[in-house]
């Protein structure tokens, strides 16, 4: 859910590549904090020439990948009993996590192997918490930041896409108005990628099964 206007706009002013890495970051980790008030607006101002859409899609994707290491590597390290702990505890609460979110997260993983933290990454309610099941299960952290890598890009790019084709339309002082306005469409986008991404994991085990 989008924030109200004046903090979209407020964050429209202030961007830059650092704290579009930094508020990604934030957004990937347990914190939760929607990426639809930092690519959006970061592609906008690329529009308007005042950022490089390319870098803001680097940053923003390696602003994920930190933060989903964070939740990683808390996972692999403090072990199941201590997430789930801090998960029902008054801080997890404040965090908007719970035993039930990270048990649905541990479940979508278990169902949907090593690569549900790709797929994992545009599925809402799941793609901050992915991270957690991974590092639980003690899965290669080279595969796993592979695919958070892909996952998050993905994502990013389709928020960055959105913001570049608002601020090619639309005036600045109507651009926070606009992009919530544009909600549904990204949840939309998000369905049609996790379409895409059904139909070519499904080809991919056809195929191998083929060999």
């Amino acid at each position: 859910m989008l924030e109200s206007l004046g903090f979209i706009q407020d964050i429209l002013h202030h961007l830059d590549y650092l704290w579009v890495t930094v508020l990604m970051a934030i957004e990937s980790s347990f914190i939760p904090f929607p990426s639809e008030v930092v690519v959006p607006p970061a592609a906008y101002k690329a529009a308007q020439g005042e950022m490089n859409i390319f870098l803001v899609v680097f940053f923003a994707t390696l602003g994920s990948d930190i933060g989903a290491l964070v939740n990683y590597y808390l996972a692999r390290y403090l072990g199941r009993p201590i997430v789930y702990k801090f998960a029902s505890s008054r801080l997890g609460r404040l965090c908007l996590l719970s035993a039930e979110k990270v048990e649905k997260a541990e479940g979508y993983f278990v169902k949907n192997g090593v690569t549900s933290t790709l797929v994992g990454r545009l599925v809402p309610g799941i793609r901050q918490l992915i991270s957690i099941p991974a590092g639980l299960a003690g899965m290669p952290v080279g595969r796993f930041l592979l695919y958070t890598t892909i996952g998050a890009g993905a994502w990013n790019i389709v928020l960055a896409l959105l913001g570049w084709f608002i601020g090619r339309t639309v005036p600045p002082e109507l651009f926070a108005e606009t992009i919530k306005s544009y909600s549904t469409t990204i949840g939309l986008v998000i369905i049609a990628l996790l379409v895409v991404a059904g139909i070519g994991y499904y080809l991919y085990k056809r195929n191998r099964k083929a060999e």
